[in-house]
């Protein structure tokens, strides 16, 4: 193979190693693949002006300042490959250093073979090996100072960098033990080693340039898969919190209908009792129907301990049976009045929530024959139940009054998530409108 040959077989491959980093450098639009991209085209345009016919100090000054236009950029690439500015900063100086110096030198070489004919004399030459010299020391200076790294893209870059230096050594020395080479056989002419150099030196870096990529690409899916199991670590969390606050309420509400159930009882009990001891003196027979539906009430407490709901219709079947208590008590000086919809039967309630409004009814207002306490039980078209009683208070008991069980019935509708009953006072009444649950609700 002849040397014009190989030539264009090298320009071929630094050219297809060009467009693969060219769209590299369009799929990652990073600064690295750009000034790689700049470097191949300073080797390609320098090899191409090597044969173009070019006056002979145009010829001589395209032969110099080629290789060091080539070094200027190799700076600022390996700088941005290894990341020189952040990890040596000292190597950083030297790198912009000897830009300075390689400028310097090319505006030095534009007097000596464009204003002159300095480029004729052999010590323009010996200089310019001298330079030659000097930047083959420093690239080897450069590639020991790299050495300590041990990672991998970092002994791509040293491998690359040492064959090209390599062959431009070779190169070097035979341009100047063989002036006059055959060009009928590629391995003598002494370019060839460094074209050689330069294909080896482009193979390593665009390893090194892909196990960069490639390493950036693990390191990502890596951490956005650390970022997604922290999510769902924090979402889990969030979810196993939510479901112990949900449970701890849950705890809570049953703990606060227990407790009101349990309050509601012996109160219920101890007015049973009083009542049930003056009927046993006075009339057994009534005693013993007082009896028999101071069971049917109990029985009802007891099992409304276990449950946060009624239906209307069950509960309206204690309170009769609870007014019974108070009729066989009371006499003429009470009176109980219904008027449920149908529709509203099946609505819900807490349990002995009537029981407390009658109770404290009759508590805090005069009972007697003379003045009868009215209580009205009935139901709204806006699906509330409303507990009437004509207001007639005991004047002693007013300001003793707590409203302790108008509270009792409120927290329990809190701890339902359900709003609250609405009072209503007149001269003549006294209204407690309770909200109904639908049945078909579902508390949270």
């Amino acid at each position: 193979m002849t040397y014009e040959a190989w030539l264009l077989f090298f320009l071929g491959i630094v050219t297809a190693m060009l467009l693969y980093n060219v769209v590299q450098w369009g799929l990652y639009r990073e600064r690295v693949y750009g000034l790689y991209t700049v470097y191949m085209l300073v080797w390609l345009s320098y090899f191409a002006l090597r044969v173009t016919p070019l006056p002979n100090g145009l010829a001589t000054f395209v032969r110099i300042i080629g290789p060091m236009a080539a070094y200027f950029v190799y700076y600022d690439f390996t700088i941005a490959f290894l990341n020189v500015r952040e990890n040596q900063p000292r190597l950083l100086r030297l790198f912009r250093a000897t830009q300075i110096g390689l400028v310097t030198y090319a505006v030095i070489e534009i007097g000596f073979c464009l204003l002159s004919d300095y480029w004729q004399q052999p010590m323009h030459e010996l200089i310019h090996s001298l330079v030659r010299i000097v930047l083959a020391v420093l690239s080897g200076y450069i590639i020991l100072s790299l050495y300590q790294r041990k990672d991998l893209i970092t002994r791509f870059f040293i491998t690359g960098s040492a064959l090209l230096i390599l062959g431009g050594l070779v190169a070097m020395i035979l341009t100047l033990t063989l002036p006059d080479y055959d060009t009928d056989a590629f391995w003598h002419a002494p370019l060839t080693y460094m074209q050689i150099g330069i294909v080896l030196e482009l193979m390593f870096f665009s390893l090194g340039l892909a196990y960069s990529h490639r390493q950036d690409a693990v390191k990502k899916a890596m951490f956005e898969q650390a970022l997604t199991r922290e999510r769902e670590q924090r979402w889990r969390a969030q979810l196993e919190a939510e479901l112990a606050v949900q449970r701890l309420k849950q705890e809570v509400t049953e703990m606060h209908m227990r407790a009101l159930q349990a309050q509601l009882s012996p109160h219920f009990l101890f007015n049973s009792l009083n009542s049930l001891s003056s009927l046993i003196a006075d009339d057994p027979a009534k005693a013993e129907r007082f009896v028999d539906e101071l069971s049917s009430v109990y029985r009802y407490l007891l099992q409304a301990n276990d449950r946060e709901l009624t239906p209307l219709a069950t509960e309206m079947k204690f309170i009769n049976s609870y007014y019974h208590l108070l009729k066989t008590r009371y006499g003429k000086g009470i009176c109980l009045q219904i008027a449920i919809s149908d529709a509203h039967q099946e609505c819900l309630l807490p349990p002995l929530t009537l029981q407390l409004l009658v109770e404290n009814a009759v508590k805090h207002n005069v009972v007697s024959a003379s003045n009868p306490l009215t209580i009205h039980i009935f139901t709204d078209s806006n699906g509330s139940l409303i507990v009437r009683n004509n207001l007639q208070r005991k004047r002693l008991n007013r300001l003793a009054s707590t409203k302790k069980g108008l509270q009792n019935i409120n927290l329990k509708y809190k701890l339902l998530n359900q709003p609250p009953i609405d009072i209503c006072e007149t001269d003549e009444a006294f209204d407690v409108i309770v909200p109904l649950i639908p049945s078909t609700e579902e508390l949270v």
